[in-house]
């Protein structure tokens, strides 16, 4: 399932998610190695034309984990000091090269990326949002396609 089908199914969700990402340039993802290690990233991300985007340099060591494996965890950067606005945030998915040259170009159009690049459009398996409630509830809310928005509270 792409950003936009998800977006459709959970939009309060999917603003929050996004808003958690915008904040921030750079953010973490996690692959997996040759070996089945995971491999931990810096990497920037776009949300454009309804799907989640990464751009990535030329034969980079995550680009190549994920053409060998597309599984991938990402996490929006936290930010400086105790505060988590807007909560917790972690997407997981996988990731496929885009080889169509019209797709590509459209992408730079919009997003201007330092050429070469790898670009790899994602399909999520799980979307979490972890955030306090009035200072008394740690709050997840878990969202998996084709389930609806789990929500768990606890004191």
């Amino acid at each position: 399932m792409n950003w936009a089908a998800f977006s459709s199914a959970e939009p309060d969700l999917a603003r929050t998610v996004e808003g958690r990402f915008g904040a921030f340039t750079h953010h973490v993802l996690a692959t997996l190695r040759k070996d089945g290690s995971p491999r931990t990233s810096g990497l920037e991300v776009r949300f454009v034309g309804g799907e989640l985007w990464f751009g990535m340099m030329p034969d980079s060591l995550k680009a190549l984990d994920l053409r060998r494996d597309p599984r991938f965890a990402l996490q929006a950067n936290p930010g400086e000091g105790q505060s988590l606005g807007g909560g917790d945030v972690r997407i997981a998915g996988r990731a496929f090269e885009v080889g169509d040259g019209d797709t590509k170009r459209a992408y730079t159009t919009e997003v201007e990326p330092p050429e070469p690049f790898h670009l790899l459009r994602t399909e999520l398996t799980e979307v979490v949002r972890t955030h306090v409630e009035d200072d008394t509830y740690l709050v997840v809310e878990i969202w998996k396609p084709g389930e609806p928005l789990r929500t768990i509270k606890r004191t």
